[in-house]
């Protein structure tokens, strides 16, 4: 995709436990860019948790507040860095925002390593019961859509976040809409 012209807002898609909190937060720091956390942004907007509104409302609440999180994140001026609710590639609006609205990084690893990392979490439910199958039929029916609006896929088994990250910067500085920018933060911290 890459397309000219599109703003540079990063957002950071992928699976719950595939890195997009921890290198967000890493990111912004190389960058001084803010991060957006679609959890927090969700969370600021309607006063509960994902996981108090699934509880008190079911899922289509809780996919509809984070649709409606992850459109506000990328209505913000850019640069930003965006975490996206995992669960939003399933809403036609969001991948069509995502699409115009920002340039896109999967951050992909095995349902293994996916259900590892994310295990134990308080605000997924969903890992609760046997945590690899789950992860693996909803990779399996969430991969065409992750892939449909990618950019930049970035795969994070057996690395780390700041590898990760730094693979996802490097990228940046060579996007049109990125790089002045990244030049503009690097000059700031010299």
């Amino acid at each position: 995709m890459n397309e000219p012209g599109r703003p540079c807002r990063v957002a950071l898609i992928g699976m719950m436990g595939s890195g997009k909190s921890t290198m967000g937060r890493i990111i912004a720091r190389q960058t001084s860019w803010p991060y957006l956390d679609n959890d927090i942004l969700l969370e600021q907007s309607i006063g509960v948790t994902a996981r108090n509104l699934l509880a008190t409302a079911g899922e289509a609440d809780l996919r509809r507040a984070e649709a409606d999180a992850l459109l506000f994140g990328l209505r913000q001026p850019e640069p930003a860095i965006i975490g996206a609710g995992a669960g939003t590639i399933l809403d036609p609006e969001c991948r069509a925002a995502l699409e115009s609205n920002a340039l896109v990084v999967w951050l992909r690893a095995s349902p293994e390593t996916l259900a590892a990392r994310a295990r134990g979490a308080a605000h997924r439910p969903w890992l609760e019961t046997d945590a690899v199958r789950w992860m693996r039929n909803t990779l399996d029916q969430r991969t065409p859509l992750y892939e449909s609006v990618t950019d930049l896929a970035v795969d994070t088994e057996g690395r780390t976040a700041v590898e990760s990250a730094a693979e996802i910067v490097d990228w940046l500085d060579t996007v049109s809409s990125c790089a002045d920018l990244l030049s503009g933060s690097a000059q700031e911290h010299d």
